[in-house]
């Protein structure tokens, strides 16, 4: 019988994912399902950017270049130039979502064996990406007790190996909403001019901060231009995950012209969501005003409402729309199948992401979950009553 590969073997499934045939039970079984596992808004996309899909006037839906279309790489770039950083379009690869642009930077600058920094908790499919790049996760602890800030420098050095190439950070951060302040990043920048490494930074939620909290890029950085990755993407910033549109962006052009041989390779990103994308770009800073504040509505929300619940602890995000809660459970995804497979409290149950996944090192984060803020004050409301009820039964088995 054929074998799968080790590579294969080794690729992780997504603890945010993993459990949507439990979801898909519960359901069946007549269960309303509120999903907490997943960042998917439910902001309504600009509607310039369905307009001008709609009304497009395409005869041939051709292949795009390989780097993207010069108008969305020019919207891109005016974009940044809103917060004085300076690129042109040859600084930047349209590619498909952030996860692409992620998969192409890795595979550019890293080698089999070679290994990167990350900060846990982090992003689930960081883990999926070095997998199937061969590279090996470095990870570096980061604990609520300190709403997960950045570790000390020491630390990092301590790390640091022969085989260390870059420094991943995603700020603001997914899982713990954390938002890296101008010193911290100045120190990362201290350490990677230091030990000549990269810096990735996922930017993808620069958008949401809350509480006067001030988003620092690296890119507003120019002694560190030729170190310097930023990943971005059209998804959170205007309700269009499904339009799988991100990009790079770097000043260093060996890193961009490798990273075009990988995008040649895979031909082009999607032209009709291109053209989204695009339209998107031209929407008004009241757009984000009054999505911001609705966010930050329900942020309050649910941090709040889980600081009542007995022997919860909930990190206090600055941005995006997650954070990590530690529950009085030993295993959180025990806990997570259970409330999708045996509990419901008035036919409604919730589904939350186990954050064991969103670490590296083993046994680390297993009585802790992933929340996302993405739905209504009302929704989030009756899920921590779910939340603390369900608690409740769970601890009297």
């Amino acid at each position: 019988m054929p074998t799968i590969s080790n590579k294969g073997n080794l690729m992780p499934e997504s603890p945010i994912r993993k459990l949507v045939p439990y979801a898909e039970m519960a359901k069946n079984k007549g269960t309303k399902v509120f999903h907490l596992n997943i960042g998917q808004p439910d902001i309504e996309t600009p509607r310039s950017a369905i307009d001008a899909v709609k009304n497009s006037d395409i005869r041939v839906l051709a292949y795009s270049k390989s780097e993207g279309n010069l108008e969305l790489r020019s919207k891109i770039c005016e974009y940044y130039d809103k917060f004085n950083i300076k690129i042109n379009e040859t600084d930047v690869i349209v590619t498909s979502g952030a996860s692409e642009a992620l998969l192409f930077t890795i595979g550019s600058i890293m080698d089999p064996d070679d290994e990167i920094i990350i900060p846990e908790p982090f992003y689930a499919n960081y883990s999926g990406f070095s997998v199937a790049n061969g590279v090996n996760i470095v990870p570096i602890y980061s604990s609520l007790e300190n709403n997960f800030a950045l570790p000390k420098i020491e630390e990092f050095e301590n790390l640091i190996s022969s085989k260390t190439k870059a420094i991943l950070i995603c700020n603001p951060n997914n899982p713990t909403g954390y938002v890296y302040s101008r010193d911290e990043i100045k120190r990362l920048i201290k350490i990677a001019v230091k030990h000549d490494l990269f810096i990735i930074a996922d930017e993808v939620y620069r958008e949401f901060t809350y509480e006067q909290t001030v988003h620092t890029s690296i890119m507003e950085f120019e002694e560190v231009s030729q170190n310097s990755i930023v990943v971005d993407s059209v998804s959170k910033r205007y309700s269009m995950c499904g339009a799988r549109i991100g990009c790079i962006i770097s000043k260093n052009k060996q890193f961009i012209n490798t990273a075009m041989k990988f995008a040649q390779a895979r031909l082009s990103p999607p032209t009709l969501a291109q053209i989204a994308s695009t339209a998107a770009m031209d929407t008004g800073e009241e757009y984000f005003k009054s999505i911001i504040d609705e966010y930050n509505n329900r942020r309050l929300t649910l941090i709040n409402g889980l600081k009542k619940i007995p022997l919860v602890k909930v990190s206090e995000p600055k941005g995006a729309f997650y954070c990590v809660v530690e529950l009085p459970v030993k295993n959180s995804e025990d806990f997570a199948k259970w409330l999708l497979e045996e509990y419901s409290f008035n036919n409604q149950t919730i589904m939350i992401a186990p954050a064991g996944g969103f670490y590296s090192t083993p046994n680390t984060g297993t009585n802790q979950v992933r929340i996302a803020y993405v739905l209504k004050k009302s929704d989030l409301e009756t899920c921590i009553t779910i939340l603390k009820n369900g608690l409740k039964e769970y601890l009297k088995r």
